[in-house]
């Protein structure tokens, strides 16, 4: 047996001892059996062992490599292969498509500990998550089993295309046109900031059907499945970013591309909704990237404090270190408490919409707070390229903008707070 099968046997194994769904439903509460039990933060058997093959994935197979990933910007395909063997990769795929179907809780037990490693290596990889999710909540049997089918066959990589140059966060700003053409739509437009946009399989795409430019988002767009290899599309080139360089992110451009009826989902002027509704399920896991960053960056800091002596001790026993080491150690398990409630909320079946928020906001404030102050312990070896830490915070700051800004996070989070008191 290869290794690829020996690894998947052994997933597939701990995956159906009863935790999760068999079917590409919510996964059930943990205590669905024991009525009254409350909460529980205990890990079950099969939690802890996804998360022990992730963590030592990052520890052994990432952390060595990370670094030179960043210097250079290559995309980092050997370690997206072996992620994609050990089943760290597409792990929220139904059953019926061949893949795993953990719940949004296991997903992001994995992604924290991916993230640990390296977040350019783990936002390369859930860059899949984000692009697929519209196809696991809105396509149809066919859809699904073709595109996430191939996902399980091969280490594929796919991308979400809905952010342009003037419609980040105003997502109902989309100039992208789909025109309807007998059985075919012709789309025309341009795309920006688009993770795996040059490693792409096919794309999940928001254009607009509806030329009407008062009609309201909810009607007005559509969500395509795209062969990345389709006449008409041009791949822009890879963007150098702050951090999390080794990720791909590149411009693409759409220019008379003809797509069948049949790659449309659930149907036309239904593309806003699903959209926004697979944000619900991807940020819990963004927040968790974010809260595996913060991590490493406070085991960086500790690490280096009980190292470094100033004054004739260790830095770690000047209180102003040590409560600086206690600060962070707080936003870290805060933070991933809230992604942990977001994802239990999905698994139970509810809308998230609320704790999806606040988790992704919080964690990403923390990833970046907790990195800016690990530098700081750091002293000028913080500054420094050689040392960990300035990486950390670099890759940190993309947690505020990407998947919805923090600014955007707290309009949710205060519509929906203040809607409960309206009702």
């Amino acid at each position: 047996m290869s290794a690829f099968g020996a690894c998947r046997q052994m997933l597939r194994a701990v995956a159906g001892r009863g935790w999760r769904p068999r079917s590409s439903k919510p996964a059930p509460s943990a205590h669905a059996k024991r009525p009254g039990a409350g909460f529980s933060f205990e890990l079950t058997d099969e939690q802890k062992e996804f998360q022990a093959t992730a963590r030592k994935f990052a520890v052994e197979e990432v952390i060595p490599v990370a670094a030179q990933y960043d210097k250079t910007g290559e995309y980092p395909l050997p370690l997206i292969k072996r992620a994609w063997e050990l089943g760290l990769m597409n792990s929220h795929i139904p059953e019926s498509c061949g893949g795993l179907g953990l719940g949004t809780f296991e997903s992001c037990l994995i992604t924290e500990e991916l993230a640990y490693g390296c977040t350019g290596v783990q936002t390369a990889i859930e860059g899949n998550s984000l692009g697929e999710m519209p196809v696991i909540i809105a396509g149809n049997e066919q859809q699904q089993k073709k595109y996430l089918g191939r996902m399980i066959e091969e280490p594929l990589m796919c991308a979400y295309c809905v952010t342009e140059p003037g419609a980040g966060s105003d997502v109902a700003g989309i100039k992208t046109k789909a025109e309807k053409k007998g059985d075919e739509y012709v789309i025309n437009g341009q795309k920006m900031w688009i993770t795996n946009g040059g490693k792409a399989n096919w794309y999940f795409l928001l254009a607009r059907t509806d030329p009407d430019p008062k009609a309201p988002a909810g009607k007005a767009f559509t969500g395509f499945i795209v062969e990345a290899n389709s006449p008409g599309i041009q791949v822009g080139r890879k963007e150098m970013n702050m951090g999390q360089r080794c990720s791909d992110t590149r411009g693409i451009v759409f220019e008379d591309v003809r797509v069948p009826k049949e790659n449309v989902l659930l149907g036309e002027g239904a593309g806003f909704k699903i959209a926004m509704g697979a944000f619900d399920k991807t940020r819990p896991p963004v927040a968790a990237g974010a809260v595996g960053l913060a991590k490493r960056a406070l085991d960086e800091a500790t690490k280096y404090a009980l190292e470094r002596k100033t004054f004739g001790k260790p830095i770690v026993e000047h209180q102003a270190v040590s409560f600086m080491l206690a600060e962070m150690a707080m936003k870290v398990e805060l933070a991933r408490m809230a992604y942990q409630r977001a994802a239990w909320e999905v698994d139970a079946g509810r809308r998230n919409t609320y704790y999806a928020s606040i988790a992704k906001a919080f964690a990403g404030d923390v990833a970046n707070q907790v990195a800016m102050d690990a530098v700081q312990i750091f002293g000028g070896n913080g500054f420094n390229t050689e040392y960990p830490v300035e990486k950390l915070m670099r890759d940190a700051k993309i947690y505020q903008i990407y998947e919805g800004t923090a600014q955007i996070q707290r309009m949710i989070i205060a519509r929906e707070h203040i809607g409960k008191y309206k009702a």
